[in-house]
C-alpha cells in the first residue's frame, strides 16, 4: 500500500472537484479541489519550462499562502524535490540552507524578495516572484500530465531542523511519510469527511504542512489559510463554528487565553483540540479545560512524520502532561543509552520504529547514522515513561537533563509547578555549574503582565511542591525567550551562567 501513492491533488479533484479546499481568509477567495489540482498542473509546466526535473530542488521562501502547496504539488507532479526556507532567518544563514539543498530555482514571496537575493548573490539561481510571476506563468502555462504514481520511499520535501542544538538539517520527507501521518493523525483524532482546519503555523515547519493541512486536504475537507497566526481570528473562526479540528503549539494557546475574545468565545465549537511542538503546561490544559476545550498533548519529530503520540480525549483531563500513546503506524519504545528496552516506569530515551520514519538527513550520511539504532529504532534525543497502562510522558530533551548533588533534574517537571504560579506566565528552566553541587537549576522567567514575585516566594513555592534539589537556585526574568518555528525554547540561546546574577 505504501510504496506507491496515487497523485493526491488529481484524485481529489476526481472525488470532490466542486468542494473547497482553500479559503483565503483575507480575501474571501474559495479554491476548489478542481481549481486546486489545475493550478497546480499547471504549475508544475511552469517549473518544467525553468528546468526543473525529477530529483532537483526547488527552494521556496514566503509566508503561508495557497501558492506554497501549489509548488508542493507541483513538485511531486514532476518528482522534484520542494526545499521550504526558513523566512525568520538572516541571509547570511539562508545562503548556507541554499548551499545544502542545491535549488535549481527559488520562489520568494513580496515580504522576502530582498532577503532572497542576498542570500542566494553568489549562486546561479532562477528567482520566481510569487506575487507577479508565478501566477501569470502558471495561469498561462498548460496542464502537465505529471507522474502516474509517486513512489512512496522518494523524498518529497526537505524540512530543515531549527537549529536548537547545531546546524540545521534537511530532513527528508517522503510521500510514505505523508500517508503514514495522515492514517496516524486521522484515527487518533476522529478526522472526518470534508471538515475544516486553520493554517497559520510556519510552512517551513512540518506541523504547518501535516497538522492537520496536508491531512484535511487528503480527507477533502477545507483549509482556512491565514498569512501567519493572529488570535482575534483564530478565535472568530472558532466562535463562527467553522473549525472542527485544529493544532496549536503552547505559545499559540498562551496568546489565544490572553486575548480578549477568549472570555467570550465558544470554544466548545471546535471538535477536537491538540498541542504540539512544546510541552504544555498544566495549567493551559486546565485554563481551556475550564472553557469546555480540551486539549490533547500530542509528541512526535520532523523525523516521525511527525504524528507518533496524541493523547485520547477521553483521558485527557485525567492524565494531565501524558502525550497519549504511539498511534497505529508507529512504535515506541522507552530505551537505555546502551539501546535496552525498559519496563513501565523506566525513564530513557524515547525511541521509534515503524513505516513513516524518515531515511535520514539529506547529504548528511554521518548524521543519519547517528540517527538510528543499530536495530533500526529512530532516536528522538527525548527522555521519557511510560505508565502502566502504556501513557508516555516526556521528561524533555536528554541534553536538558541535569545532575544536581547526584540526583537527576528534568527540566520540564519543575517549569511545570513554575508555570501554575500566579504571577508566572512562562517559565523556561536550564542546568548551570555549581561547585557544590555540580549543577543548579536557573529558572528564566515570563512574568504576567503587572505582576511581581520574589525569588523567595518561587523558592516556597516551589519547595512545596518539588524535592529540594529540584528547587531552581537562580530566577532570571526576561520579556522574551528565543525561540524555534514550533515555538520551543531555544534553550542554548539563553544567558550562559557567568551572566546570572
Amino acid at each position: 500500500m505504501m510504496d506507491i501513492l496515487t497523485d493526491i491533488t488529481a484524485r481529489r479533484a476526481a472525488l470532490t472537484p466542486e468542494r473547497p479546499a482553500f479559503h483565503i481568509v483575507e480575501t474571501g477567495e474559495i479554491i476548489s479541489f478542481a481549481r486546486l489540482e489545475d493550478r497546480s498542473a499547471r504549475a508544475a509546466t511552469v517549473l518544467a519550462e525553468r528546468g526543473v526535473g525529477e530529483g532537483d530542488r526547488v527552494a521556496i521562501l514566503c509566508r503561508n499562502r495557497v501558492e506554497f502547496f501549489e509548488a508542493l504539488f507541483a513538485c511531486a507532479k514532476l518528482g522534484a524535490i520542494l526545499a521550504p526556507l526558513n523566512w525568520r532567518m538572516p541571509a547570511r544563514e539562508l545562503a548556507e540552507l541554499l548551499a545544502d539543498c542545491a535549488p535549481t530555482c527559488l520562489l520568494v514571496g513580496s515580504e522576502d524578495r530582498q532577503k532572497a537575493a542576498a542570500a542566494a548573490q553568489s549562486l546561479a539561481l532562477i528567482f520566481v516572484d510569487l506575487e507577479n510571476e508565478w501566477p501569470a506563468a502558471r495561469d498561462a502555462a498548460p496542464p502537465h500530465p505529471g507522474r502516474p504514481a509517486w513512489p512512496g520511499d522518494q523524498p518529497w520535501y526537505l524540512i530543515y531542523t531549527s537549529g536548537t542544538t547545531g546546524r540545521p538539517k534537511g530532513v527528508i520527507q517522503t510521500y510514505r511519510m505523508a500517508l503514514v501521518n495522515y492514517v496516524n493523525i486521522s484515527q487518533a483524532i476522529d478526522l472526518r469527511d470534508g471538515e475544516a482546519t486553520v493554517n497559520f503555523l510556519p510552512l517551513f515547519h512540518t506541523a504547518g504542512i501535516n497538522l492537520h493541512t496536508l491531512p484535511v486536504l487528503m480527507a477533502g475537507g477545507l483549509n482556512h489559510l491565514l498569512p501567519g497566526f493572529d488570535a482575534g481570528t483564530v478565535l472568530r473562526l472558532i466562535d463562527d463554528g467553522q473549525l472542527d479540528v485544529m493544532l496549536c503549539v503552547p505559545a499559540v494557546y498562551r496568546e489565544l487565553a490572553l486575548h480578549p475574545d477568549f472570555a467570550t468565545a465558544d470554544l466548545t465549537r471546535l471538535r477536537h483540540w491538540a498541542c504540539g511542538g512544546a510541552p504544555m503546561p498544566d495549567v493551559l490544559i486546565e485554563t481551556f479545560a475550564a472553557r469546555g476545550a480540551v486539549v490533547c498533548n500530542g509528541f512526535g519529530m520532523t523525523e516521525t512524520g511527525p504524528t507518533a503520540f496524541l493523547m485520547d480525549r477521553e483521558h485527557a483531563l485525567e492524565r494531565i502532561g501524558s502525550v497519549g500513546k504511539p498511534q497505529l503506524l508507529i512504535e515506541a519504545r522507552i530505551a537505555t543509552p546502551d539501546g535496552e528496552a525498559l519496563a513501565s516506569g523506566g525513564t530513557g530515551e524515547v525511541q521509534f520504529f515503524g513505516p513513516g520514519l524518515t531515511p535520514g538527513y539529506w547529504q548528511r550520511d554521518d548524521e543519519t547514522a547517528k540517527l538510528f539504532t543499530a536495530d533500526g529504532w529512530l532516536k528522538s534525543g527525548d527522555l521519557g515513561r511510560f505508565d502502566a497502562d502504556g501513557y508516555c510522558y516526556i521528561a524533555g530533551r536528554i541534553k536538558e537533563m541535569y545532575i544536581s548533588g547526584g540526583e537527576n533534574v528534568y527540566p520540564a517537571e519543575v517549569e511545570n509547578v513554575l508555570d501554575e504560579h500566579p504571577a508566572v506566565q512562562e517559565s523556561a528552566v536550564t542546568g548551570i555549574a555549581d561547585d557544590k553541587w555540580g549543577e543548579v537549576g536557573c529558572a528564566h522567567l515570563i512574568l504576567r503582565d503587572g505582576q511581581a514575585v520574589t525569588d523567595m516566594a518561587l523558592r516556597d513555592w516551589c519547595r512545596e511542591r518539588l524535592a529540594g534539589y529540584k528547587v531552581p537556585r537562580h530566577f532570571r526574568r526576561t520579556n522574551d525567550f528565543p525561540r524555534t518555528a514550533a515555538g520551543k525554547v531555544q534553550k542554548h540561546l539563553l544567558p550562559l551562567p557567568e551572566t546570572v546574577e
